[in-house]
């Protein structure tokens, strides 16, 4: 499989093959799925709690008799209906976390970008090369490519000034590409990758 490659002015500067066995897989939707599901359950701390009425410091003592005095019967001032009461199915920490398979989570990573790939949404560019790590620089590349959505930059190596001057805009996700998940793939529209991502890529996935 052969690629145009460009600059980040947009213009064609050559070509590149990508291998087929990482950029030429079929497209597995449910595997993709349960990739994007075990990540996002893995970034949820599960940290929150609150105290059900048998925690709630008070209340042993019936607020009011039974009957006869005209108001509603109650137990306890800690109950969930009173003020200061406890929480009705009160949230308790617990662990969110998923597991999948090494393999399955290489092989639905090759297929999303894979997907990338077959419908045009990846553009290979030889290199992102700032003056300064100014966000002004960053934006004016993207506007090249017409990328308006949601767009994802994989690059290689030392890439602070792409970091820094990509942090403000927010349609923009800079990651390296050792570092990219299947999350990203799936959440942004479009994605460009230096040449040297490209290669990170292949050597990382191939099988």
């Amino acid at each position: 499989m052969q690629v145009k490659v460009f600059n980040t002015k947009a213009a064609e500067v050559g070509s590149m093959d990508l291998a087929d066995a990482v950029f030429g897989c079929d497209y597995n939707e449910p595997l993709i799925h349960q990739a994007v599901v075990t990540y996002l359950a893995n970034q949820r701390q599960g940290t929150k709690s609150a105290l059900t009425r048998t925690e709630v410091r008070g209340g042993g003592i019936k607020p009011w008799r039974q009957k006869g005095t005209g108001r509603a019967r109650q137990g306890s001032i800690r109950a969930p209906q009173w003020t200061k009461g406890g929480v009705v199915f009160a949230p308790k920490p617990r662990d969110f976390s998923k597991k999948i398979n090494k393999k399955m989570k290489a092989q639905a990573f090759r297929s999303a970008i894979s997907y990338k790939v077959a419908n045009n949404e990846l553009v290979v560019v030889d290199e992102i090369k700032l003056d300064a790590p100014k966000t002004k620089l960053m934006a004016e590349i993207l506007k090249s490519f017409n990328f308006d959505k949601k767009t994802l930059l994989l690059v290689s190596g030392d890439s602070t000034d792409a970091v820094r001057a990509g942090s403000n805009i927010p349609t923009l996700t800079v990651t390296e590409a050792s570092l990219c998940n299947v999350y990203e793939l799936v959440a942004n529209t479009n994605v460009i990758a230096t040449k040297d991502a490209i290669k990170q890529i292949e050597e990382a996935y191939s099988l």
